[in-house]
């Protein structure tokens, strides 16, 4: 009797904390979207910024040669806002920590495609997730005001971070059509929302980390 009286108390203490932690997560998902919904602009605000850079952030591609259609819209995006004046200067970061996955040298051939001067295009190599991209934005390549180039599910957490990095950010949303599995990434960016609110106390360096290369420089000096 004794055994099943202990048995129901750790049930129900495991359910009360497992309802706490639940609710954390659903109260740090609402304050982190509040807090910078008033810094996602649209493309024409956005123009009249005048940033270091628009820092496109990666996604997945595909045969490491094309862009998912993910990625191919926030590069679309980028490309608009760099012909539109926001910046003279694109930040490609991504996942290139092995040769046969690279996201940025395919980010960076489509922006050339799309008739921007290589020297305008800086690669990130080591942007392995959003943290990474952001702290090494401002370390490494020395932005200081950027405009962040995701999807609108993904904006919120990567300004927040930003924010509590000490860049002075703006977000440009893309997202000019659906993506497959867009339910499960909204579940799963709810939990890294809360992962990132306490990283952003901690903050960690990053991955790698490395020389400057100021952003305002030649892009053609991340080249590899």
């Amino acid at each position: 009797m004794k055994l099943k009286k202990w048995f129901k108390k750790i049930i129900a203490i495991l359910v009360i904390l497992s309802a706490v932690g639940f609710v954390s997560v659903l109260l740090i998902n609402h304050y982190v979207k509040s807090s910078v919904e008033d810094r996602i602009f649209t493309e024409s605000e956005a123009a009249k910024l005048d940033v270091d850079c628009i820092l496109v952030l990666g996604a997945g591609v595909w045969e490491n040669a094309r862009p998912s259609y993910m990625l191919e819209d926030r590069l679309l995006q980028g490309i608009e806002l760099y012909q539109k004046g926001a910046s003279d200067r694109l930040l490609m970061s991504g996942d290139h920590g092995r040769k046969e996955y690279d996201e940025v040298n395919v980010m960076k051939r489509f922006a050339m495609e799309h008739g921007i001067d290589s020297e305008h295009i800086f690669m990130d190599h080591a942007g392995f997730n959003t943290y990474d991209s952001l702290y090494r934005a401002k370390e490494i390549f020395q932005a200081k005001k950027v405009i962040i180039v995701t999807q609108k599910y993904h904006m919120y957490r990567a300004l927040y971070i930003a924010e509590q990095l000490g860049l002075d950010a703006y977000g440009v949303a893309s997202n000019p059509r659906d993506y497959a599995g867009q339910k499960a990434r909204d579940v799963r960016e709810v939990i890294a929302r809360a992962k990132d609110f306490f990283n952003v106390v901690v903050k960690p360096e990053p991955t790698y980390l490395g020389e400057a290369i100021p952003v305002s420089g030649n892009g053609d000096l991340t080249n590899d």
